[in-house]
């Protein structure tokens, strides 16, 4: 089966609900952080403002941001973005009666069949059948390899298991990786993994708890403290293999966010969550596929700053969003946090980065 991309059908400008809409209007933030009353909170889905006669697609979105006038162009600005003065959009419909235009089905075919008013098991559950979706995902990432920027969100548990590191580390080699987001955590039990053969003192492969294993992960940390940075200290020799090793030989970036348990941490954690913040977004706003695994929190985050919607070359396309964890809740907690284009899978991470290795290489 061949993969092609959704096409994108934008609104019909030409009738008479867009042109009879009044231009939006703006009014400046007050102060530096501070958006003017009656904003217009974006959302994940396309978004048009009328501006002097003339629909504006918000070209870069996320949900949660304000829409900003800024020369000439519409830019999705957060809160503590904002700067006194700029031309926020005010309005809090969304169907252009006051010059904004939500534009939620741009990429529903015309007929989608009927279907079943009821019918059993439409929830996403650890009984739902994926083989399906498993072919879509290795469908998507080849197509993506070419034409696209995969992003993976990663959580531990990836590097705890032999056979999944093994797997990611091949899937970046094999140009399947363009950028990864991860805590502390992810990186150190990798860098232990590569440096001492274990993760949080246990075999990699046996599970078996070595003498003073408490030790390694925060002698991993120093060490790579010591040789400046996670490139310095893969590149001195001391770390053969993994993940992180395969990301610096690969020039693949990656953002790594602290939280308050951290140990060490590694160098490059970024200890200030907005800088943090900033930096994984600069990584979402180049992606077209994001891929979250065992990472509630993380998955979250990405999820909150991820549009269902991306511009490439003047083409708007589906920016595709999955996540992936064995616990329901988690996955349920995405979608509840209006990421409503997200698609789950409820499976052990290790056995899908396994299968996901096995289906695209």
């Amino acid at each position: 089966m061949c993969f092609s991309l959704p096409v994108y059908h934008a609104p019909a400008f030409d009738q008479a609900l867009f042109q009879n809409a009044p231009d939006a209007q703006f009014q400046p933030a007050p102060r530096d952080g501070v958006a003017p009353e009656g904003y217009h909170a974006t959302s994940i889905f396309p978004e048009y403002v009328k501006v002097k006669g003339q629909w504006l697609l918000l070209e870069e979105s996320r949900m949660d941001c304000v829409a900003v006038l800024r020369e000439g162009k519409l830019a999705a600005v957060e809160f503590r973005n904002l700067k006194a003065g700029e031309p926020v959009a005010v309005g809090r419909t969304a169907d252009a009666s006051q010059g904004i235009y939500v534009h939620p089905d741009g990429f529903e075919e015309a007929d989608r069949g009927e279907q079943e008013t009821f019918s059993f098991r439409q929830g996403r559950s650890r009984e739902t059948a994926y083989s399906m979706d498993y072919d879509s995902i290795y469908q998507l990432l080849r197509h993506e390899k070419e034409h696209g920027r995969i992003l993976w969100v990663m959580g531990p548990a990836c590097a705890f298991d032999h056979d999944a590191r093994d797997a990611f580390a091949a899937l970046v080699r094999g140009g399947y990786v363009h950028g990864l987001l991860a805590g502390n955590a992810l990186a150190t039990h990798d860098l232990e993994a590569g440096y001492l053969r274990t993760a949080l003192g246990q075999d990699i492969y046996t599970q078996r708890s070595m003498p003073n294993g408490h030790y390694n992960h925060i002698d991993t940390i120093n060490a790579v403290r010591l040789a400046g940075s996670t490139a310095a200290f893969v590149q001195s020799g001391k770390v053969g293999d993994g993940i992180m090793y395969e990301c610096v030989h690969h020039n693949v970036p990656f953002v790594l966010v602290g939280s308050v348990r951290d140990d060490g941490p590694l160098p490059e954690v970024y200890g200030n969550v907005y800088e943090g913040q900033d930096a994984m977004r600069t990584r979402v706003r180049e992606a077209t596929t994001v891929i979250c695994m065992a990472s509630t929190l993380h998955t979250v985050a990405t999820g909150n700053m991820t549009p269902s919607y991306r511009v490439v070359n003047g083409v708007v396309r589906p920016v595709y969003f999955y996540s992936v964890d064995i616990s329901e809740f988690a996955v349920n907690k995405l979608r509840d946090r209006g990421s409503l284009s997200v698609r789950t899978i409820v499976t052990n991470v290790q056995d899908f980065v396994v299968n996901v290795r096995k289906g695209v290489l």
